[in-house]
């Protein structure tokens, strides 16, 4: 009996689930590191971090980059606070539609601390979005972010 589809060796991944094991991975390792006591180690443990921060939040672009004949939205968009479900920050995120037709929403949301680094960025899409109407969906973390985190529209376009 053949196969008419690809193997799972030569089935496609999904980037985001890939980042997100990157970026577990990396803090798994920063978190070994600091807790030798080493300054040079403690560096090095949030240059990691940093790394995989800046991976996840490049990977969100590049799903940004894929949305064709978007429009600048980031005015119709707006974040609410943020609050755990689970292990996972999440935000409500709200799109309301100005225009004459309905529209859909890509949006990328970062995750902040409460001195403004980032933590963590994700994409979220808001479908079906009626004219004059809102229309509300769930910004979710990729890892578990500690501490106070806020969320912020980075990106959003309307297509």
């Amino acid at each position: 009996m053949s196969r008419t589809g690809p193997t799972r060796a030569t089935r496609p991944t999904r980037p985001t689930r890939a980042t997100g094991i990157a970026l577990s991975l990396a803090a798994a390792t920063a978190l070994a590191l600091t807790s030798t006591g080493c300054d040079t180690v403690t560096d090095k443990a949030g240059e990691i971090v940093s790394s995989a921060t800046a991976a996840v939040a490049s990977a969100a672009q590049e799903k940004m980059d894929e949305v064709k004949d978007g429009v600048n939205a980031t005015a119709d968009v707006k974040a609410g606070g943020t609050s755990t479900d689970g292990d996972r920050t999440v935000a409500e995120i709200t799109a309301t539609n100005p225009k004459d037709k309905n529209a859909d929403y890509t949006i990328m949301v970062n995750f902040r601390d409460d001195s403004g680094n980032l933590l963590d960025a994700v994409v979220l899409n808001i479908n079906g979005v009626e004219p004059g109407a809102s229309k509300s969906g769930t910004a979710r973390s990729n890892r578990t972010l500690s501490g106070t985190t806020t969320a912020e529209i980075a990106q959003a376009l309307r297509h």
